[in-house]
């Protein structure tokens, strides 16, 4: 559950960025003390359902967005998840990965 807490945090740092905005305003849009929104942001809070529909609206997303972080596993649980993808791709697939991995070698020489 803590790192559910800590990606979703993370999750709303990173729309809460790009929509510009500063802590202090989103707070405020949601009607929520800022050292709250820094917890949630933390990780150490989770906000109320009710907070979670403002947040939504606010940050113009679906509430189901604000739950796509798997972007901000730990590298031990996305290494997993992509050989579990892998073992299942077709061949095609898995050579378009393959390719992806030595592009992306090349160009962080």
């Amino acid at each position: 559950m803590e790192e559910f807490k800590h990606c979703f945090g993370l999750r709303i740092k990173e729309l809460r960025r790009s929509k510009h905005l500063t802590q202090e305003q989103l707070a405020e849009k949601i009607g929520m003390d800022t050292q709250n929104l820094c917890k949630m942001e933390n990780g150490s809070h989770f906000p109320q359902v009710k907070n979670l529909i403002k947040l939504a609206k606010i940050l113009n997303v679906e509430v189901k967005e604000l739950f796509n972080f798997n972007h901000f596993y730990k590298k031990e649980i996305l290494i997993k998840e992509i050989s579990k993808y892998l073992k299942s791709a077709k061949n095609k697939d898995v050579e378009i990965v393959y390719k992806f991995i030595k592009n992306l070698e090349e160009y962080n020489k």
